[in-house]
């Protein structure tokens, strides 16, 4: 049965000569570009119409008062500018990094303070150099809680070391950068 389904395509193939042989050939090669060209630009479409039904849904959300507008960039800026701590308030947010480095048991030495004002863009930027030792899990749940403690706190650097790789504790420092508002 196979020899004859072979012998008929066969039979088929000579009939058709070269011309058609290269017709068939040329028709294979349009359907896999086809497939491969097509496929993709398909699934680009599909996710086009969905970002367009998203966007559709979320402006009748905004026209039936379901979801607020978003704030203009100037407002977006000043609700930041109003979210960060007063330059007054540089000392109150220090003892909750101290505070926060008490609570894991860690001493402070005695670190580094720089007030660097950038009058461009109206905020102050407390930079704080502490050297510090502990263990890690220390050290992280400090870094942890002092960040939390403090949203306008942000970390830069920090640099840790073991003086042997059998010891437990880490010696470095930490860079940290405080933005506060000039208000």
């Amino acid at each position: 049965m196979k020899r004859l389904h072979r012998l008929i395509v066969l039979e088929f193939i000579q009939s058709l000569g070269w011309p058609g042989g290269a017709g068939v050939l040329l028709l294979g090669f349009a359907l896999v570009y086809a497939l491969a060209a097509l496929s993709p630009a398909e699934r680009e479409r599909a996710a086009s119409r969905e970002r367009v039904e998203r966007a559709e849904a979320r402006l009748e959300r905004f026209r039936s008062g379901g979801e607020a507008l978003p704030e203009p960039p100037g407002l977006q800026l000043r609700s930041f500018h109003l979210a960060l701590p007063a330059q007054l308030e540089a000392t109150e947010a220090i003892d909750r990094v101290y505070e926060a480095a008490a609570r894991q048991s860690l001493s402070l030495a005695r670190g580094e303070y720089a007030l660097v004002i950038d009058s461009e863009t109206g905020l102050a930027r407390y930079q704080i150099l502490l050297p510090v030792r502990g263990t890690y899990p220390q050290l992280r749940v400090f870094l942890g809680d002092a960040l939390d403690a403090v949203p306008a706190l942000g970390l830069e650097e920090l640099d840790l070391q073991r003086k042997q790789i059998s010891e437990s504790q880490l010696e470095g420092r930490i860079r940290m950068t405080l933005f506060l508002s000039r208000r």
